[in-house]
């Protein structure tokens, strides 16, 4: 089967300038151009068969099979897999994908917030930044470093609440505390942070004892949805959690957090959101890839269906800032940082799941690059009975000048 499929996949591409060459099974190496600036080796038939009806999810499952592999870098993979696809549609979702989401929805939070997280806090460590922040960083000047942009997301999000000293701050899906312990720091706040990750909980408890910040940090492994009902907080974060909770779920969630939030108290969602209305994954085979490895249960919509599930909850919409250019250069910051250290990477976790990494980090930058998703931050308040909600009347407060 493997000349008829070679010939195929010659056929398909001829004329059209693509910038790899072929290696087939055999050894022998077909240039889909005159100067081919990397290889794609088809190491089976099963990788044959990928790149002769390609789409991009089933080229990174052939690729973590080793089916597929390639030379270069994965910035470089994604533009040529891009120019091998063509057009990549964005329809609803098929009835097995919808299967799928709905099997692993049913599966409780736990379990699939462990798929994802409890993978290896040195796994991590090693592509993350130094506060091992795991969501968008904004990055204020062009030259700023990853370790840079992130804190200075850490401060974006804490001048957006205008977090004060004494005032009770909840972070949902705290990760790894840097939020937790930024707050608490630099802004006085008594800070709670919640979390299903095991590792993630260890961590941040371990870290409190050593910054000796008992008793104005404290974590707890916990769901949003087992919050003590006579908790009460000022101010709200959930940063880069939401994208787990499931669509026929927002109810749930956001009024969690209405119930949980002080009346006058804000609550700011950050996380990622489709760019196409009426969609639910990325097209071409993406979103049942990362269903299947990254993500079990996740689900995104447009923005617009954030904006009208908080409203439906009674908290009322302040502010939303788009933030796609920033994640597009975090993501390509942290596979870029994984490849340099790829040696290590595969110690720690293994070749399957360092490739399942590798390609979804370099996919979900290009997923941002090409406008198939973005990332909002929204901020939400909760008025008082008497609908008073105390707001400044211009937003220099969250930009403040950088001084240069």
């Amino acid at each position: 089967m493997a000349n008829p499929l070679a010939a195929l996949i010659t056929r398909r591409y001829a004329g059209r300038g693509i910038p790899v060459a072929v290696v087939l099974p055999s050894g022998e190496r077909v240039a889909l151009s005159g100067e081919p600036r990397l290889d794609l080796v088809a190491r089976n038939v099963a990788g044959l068969k990928a790149l002769a009806s390609p789409q991009l999810g089933d080229l990174a499952r052939a690729y973590v099979r080793n089916d597929l592999d390639f030379t270069g870098s994965a910035r470089d993979v994604l533009a040529v897999a891009q120019s091998l696809v063509g057009d990549v549609a964005h329809r609803r979702d098929p009835l097995a994908t919808r299967w799928r989401l709905w099997k692993n929805q049913r599966r409780s939070n736990r379990v699939n917030v462990a798929h994802h997280y409890d993978v290896s806090d040195a796994f991590y460590r090693l592509w993350l930044d130094e506060r091992m922040v795991y969501s968008c960083a904004y990055f204020r000047h062009d030259d700023d470093t990853l370790d840079a942009a992130q804190l200075a997301k850490l401060d974006h999000i804490c001048r957006k609440l205008r977090l004060a000293p004494g005032e009770r701050f909840l972070d949902i899906g705290c990760g790894w505390g840097a939020l937790l312990f930024h707050a608490a720091t630099f802004y006085g706040v008594t800070a709670h942070g919640i979390t299903l990750s095991r590792n993630q909980f260890e961590h941040v408890r371990e870290e409190i004892t050593h910054r000796g910040l008992a008793g104005r940090v404290r974590v707890d492994l916990l769901d949003y949805a087992d919050l003590p009902a006579e908790s009460r907080y000022d101010k709200i974060a959930s940063v880069g959690m939401f994208e787990h909770v499931g669509l026929a779920r927002f109810g749930r969630y956001f009024g969690a957090i209405r119930r949980a939030l002080a009346p006058g108290g804000l609550a700011l969602n950050h996380g990622i959101t489709h760019n196409f209305v009426g969609r639910h994954s990325l097209g071409s085979g993406l979103g049942d890839f990362v269903e299947d490895y990254i993500f079990p249960g996740g689900e995104l919509t447009h923005v617009s269906g954030v904006i009208e599930a908080l409203g439906r909850q009674g908290l009322e919409i302040l502010d939303a800032e788009a933030l796609r250019p920033h994640y597009a250069r975090t993501l390509w910051c942290w596979a870029d940082r994984l490849e340099a250290r790829a040696d290590a990477a595969r110690a720690e976790v293994g070749e399957e799941k360092f490739r399942v990494w590798r390609i979804y980090l370099a996919g979900a930058a290009h997923a941002f690059d090409r406008g198939w998703l973005s990332l909002f931050q929204i901020l939400a308040g909760k008025p008082h009975p008497d609908g008073r909600l105390a707001q400044p009347w211009t937003r220099e407060h969250m930009y403040p000048q950088a001084a240069d």
